[in-house]
């Protein structure tokens, strides 16, 4: 039950009456009552017309993160139930629900929350005050409705370990939230076996997004000498070499992502066509091209270059440059994957930047194919910070 209200300023708001998910902290003019941190909130326009309802925190600049734009929602353990059952039944009719994003935070509708499921294994990121006490609600929703599909869960990860924590005030942690369990778990993706390293990988242990982005690569790769930038634990290497390439060098900076890749080709019995090499990409691409080495598809994978709008100018320069580099070491007529994740740097930009690249080495594009995220992370409109990733496909071809 709400105790309080928050009332905005006059002329604010106006990302909220947009679809926006959220209320920043100078939109807002008084608290009334005395809502706890944490403690949900219904939220009015400066008129008293009310927007709805959320989280209050006073200690983030994201002062309200919105469960519902209906004034009349009763938010309680019901709501929540309602919330993960209409997230499952979504992911039970739009991805292989194998390994997915069960929970994507505020596309969801469920602000601040990330749940994973790797094969019989759940992941949870917790970054908002409010949502963290629901936490142990929704996973238990979540293994009963699982249950009643004849999926075992048997173990929950917390890899609430993101320093966006500290700015709600709360500590960064990760645990078990059941009987510990072997956290190198394996799954299969695409016909590709990986093990997901759930305690120690990057965010909850693996990208699924890029899951149907993986598969969209496999008509290119029959025969195909491919390189693959930024590896990570060698996931479109796989796929590349899954598909039929003769050879694929996979490369990365991380040293363990490396020792990973290595261990998933293995795996999959893939060790005799696909390399792994850690170095750094920006470091390497030219190196490549001093030996004249020339590849059937470049893939560029890279990690978010900013994380904020501030530092998108360096980005730019960054996405400009391996992009450039790659398209250097493609044979005519070859093909480049390339893609960002960070929603900093949006379709245009993204789409100009690519296009700057070409030119400079005097290249022409003929896309392929344009793609985003897998519907596990669905995009929500008027949520920009749903819609993140872009994905492009190529043919490069020399100026004719």
């Amino acid at each position: 039950m709400e105790n309080g209200a928050v009332i905005l300023k006059k002329g604010e708001g106006r990302s909220l009456k947009e679809g926006g998910p959220w209320i920043y902290d100078n939109e807002v003019d008084r608290i009334e009552g005395e809502p706890a941190d944490g403690g949900i909130v219904s939220v009015h326009d400066y008129n008293g017309f009310c927007l709805g309802k959320g989280f209050l925190n006073r200690r983030s600049k994201l002062r309200v993160r919105m469960l519902t734009r209906n004034r009349n929602q009763q938010i309680d353990e019901a709501f929540f139930r309602m919330r993960v059952e209409n997230a499952w039944e979504y992911r039970k009719k739009t991805v292989d629900t194998g390994s997915c994003r069960v929970i994507f935070g505020e596309a969801d509708f469920l602000p601040g929350l990330v749940v994973d499921k790797f094969s019989d294994v759940l992941v949870v990121q917790s970054l908002a005050l409010g949502m963290d006490r629901y936490k142990g609600l929704i996973l238990d929703t979540l293994k009963a409705l699982m249950a009643r599909d004849g999926i075992a869960i048997r173990g929950i990860y917390e890899r609430s370990d993101a320093k966006v924590r500290e700015q709600e005030g709360m500590p960064r942690i990760k645990g078990f939230l059941s009987e510990p369990f072997d956290t190198k778990v394996e799954i299969v993706e695409n016909g590709v076996k990986y093990l997901v390293d759930v305690a120690e990988g990057q965010k909850t242990g693996f990208f699924l997004d890029q899951k149907y982005n993986r598969k969209a690569i496999w008509p290119l790769c029959p025969g195909a000498k491919v390189l693959d930038c930024f590896t990570h634990t060698g996931s479109f290497a796989l796929n590349a070499a899954m598909a039929g390439a003769s050879h694929v060098l996979g490369v990365d900076a991380s040293e363990l992502g490396i020792a990973q890749a290595r261990e998933n080709a293995a795996l999959n019995d893939l060790s005799d066509r696909v390399d792994f090499l850690c170095a750094d990409v920006f470091e390497l691409l030219p190196e490549l091209e001093a030996k004249d080495e020339k590849f059937d598809l470049v893939i560029l994978d890279p990690p978010a270059f900013t994380k904020s709008r501030a530092s998108v100018k360096k980005a730019v320069t960054g996405y400009r440059e391996i992009n450039l580099r790659a398209m250097k070491l493609i044979k005519d007529g070859g093909f480049l994957a390339t893609c960002s994740c960070s929603h900093f740097v949006d379709y245009e930009l993204f789409t100009q930047t690519v296009g700057q690249a070409a030119r400079n080495v005097h290249k022409r594009l003929r896309q392929v194919e344009y793609r985003t995220q897998a519907p596990d992370h669905p995009i929500l409109w008027g949520a920009e910070d749903s819609y993140y990733l872009k994905f492009y496909i190529f043919q490069v071809c020399d100026e004719k």
